[in-house]
């Protein structure tokens, strides 16, 4: 046997073997190989895009978070406010209920103090009529007594 032309055999065999494999089986790897670089590539933007709306929820979620806080502050304020309209109302009210009961007192203890001078009234009465009957020893007439006294009190 030769050795040039096993060498010869080989090479063509070789040659038709790489064309075979640049014809039939290199362009469907290169296919795949595409595809699975541009699903990669397509992976990779999604990703991308999912931290940008990540990214977007996140911050959007904050501002939720500082609207809802601002919010609140708002209501908690407003109820401080009303509380405190609250208690002046309720002051206000017990410094009208003070003021009427005051009032009320005042003029009961009016009443008292004329009933009191009514009261006195007769019993000054009641002694100078004495003091008169003994002074003078005798009767003195009633009814002209009362138009008297009536007289004296309304002057008192």
């Amino acid at each position: 046997m030769n050795i040039t032309a096993t060498l010869l055999g080989q090479s063509i065999t070789f040659a038709v073997f790489v064309w075979f494999c640049m014809k039939f089986i290199w362009p469907p790897l290169v296919g795949m190989m595409r595809e699975r670089q541009e699903a990669i590539a397509a992976g990779l933007r999604a990703s991308e895009e999912a931290e940008k709306k990540l990214a977007e929820a996140a911050s959007g979620a904050e501002a939720e978070m500082a609207q809802a806080k601002a919010a609140a502050a708002d209501i908690l304020e407003q109820a401080r406010q009303r509380a405190s309209q609250m208690v002046e109302e309720a002051k206000t009210e017990a410094r009208e209920e003070g003021e009427r009961l005051m009032d009320a007192a005042k003029a009961e203890i009016d009443q008292e103090i004329n009933r009191a001078k009514e009261v006195l009234r007769a019993q000054v009465s009641t002694l100078v009529i004495s003091g008169a009957e003994q002074v003078l020893e005798d009767s003195v007439d009633a009814s002209k007594h009362n138009d008297m006294l009536d007289r004296l009190a309304a002057e008192l």
